[in-house]
C-alpha cells in the first residue's frame, strides 16, 4: 500500500512539472507555420506587407537559453505588400536594391533571459549591406511538441537606407516600420 502511495505521488509530481522540465533542444524551423510580417505607414495610412519566404536557423535549449543561437535570413524577392505595383517598386534601388542585395540577415550574438519564458535577443540586423545592432524581445511559448518564437520590434527605414532620394521623406513614409514575426520550431530527434 505504502509503494502505491508513493508511486502516486512521483506520478503526480512528475505530471505538474513545467513542460520545460524535459529540456530538448528546439532547432527544427517548421517554415509553413511561421511567418515575418510588417506595418508601415505612407500618407498617415497603414500599410501592411508580408515576407513569404525565409530560412531559420535556431538552436534553443530552455535549460541553457544563454547558449540559444539564431540566425535568419529574408529572402527581400518575396515581399508582398498586396499590390504588384507596389512589388514591384519596392524590389527597385531606392528601396531594397534586389538587384544587389537579394536578402537580408538577422544573426544573434547574446540571449538574456528576462522570466516568464521571455529573453531579450542581442544581434546584428544586416540590410542593403547597412549593418545595426538591434535588441529583439521574444517570447518564447511551447505549443504541445513545438515552440513559438514571437515578437516584435520597430525599424528605422532611414538607417539602412531604404527608401532613398525623395522617398527618405519621412512626411510621405514613415521612418517607423513595425516588424511582427512568429517561427515554430520543433526538437530534431
Amino acid at each position: 500500500m505504502m509503494m502505491k502511495k508513493c508511486f502516486l505521488l512521483l506520478l503526480l509530481g512528475a505530471s505538474s512539472l513545467s513542460p520545460w522540465a524535459h529540456a530538448l533542444e528546439y532547432n527544427a524551423v517548421v517554415a509553413k507555420d511561421s511567418k515575418i510580417d510588417f506595418v508601415y505607414t505612407q500618407m498617415n495610412v497603414p500599410v501592411e506587407g508580408i515576407f513569404k519566404a525565409f530560412d531559420a536557423q535556431i538552436q534553443f535549449d530552455p535549460a541553457k537559453p544563454e547558449s540559444t543561437s539564431a540566425k535568419i535570413d529574408i529572402d527581400l524577392n518575396s515581399i508582398d505588400l498586396g499590390s504588384d505595383e507596389a512589388n514591384t517598386e519596392v524590389k527597385r534601388k531606392p528601396w531594397f536594391n534586389l538587384a544587389v542585395f537579394p536578402k537580408a540577415t538577422f544573426s544573434s550574438q547574446s540571449v538574456k533571459s528576462l522570466g516568464n519564458d521571455r529573453y531579450e535577443v542581442t544581434g546584428e540586423l544586416d540590410i542593403k549591406g547597412k549593418k545595426q545592432a538591434v535588441v529583439l524581445p521574444v517570447v518564447v511559448k511551447q505549443l504541445d511538441a513545438k515552440v513559438e518564437f514571437s515578437g516584435q520590434f520597430v525599424l528605422k527605414r532611414l538607417q539602412f537606407n531604404i527608401g532613398e532620394g525623395a522617398w527618405s521623406d519621412t512626411e510621405t513614409v514613415a521612418d517607423d516600420v513595425t516588424i511582427k514575426f512568429s517561427v515554430i520550431a520543433t526538437a530534431k530527434p
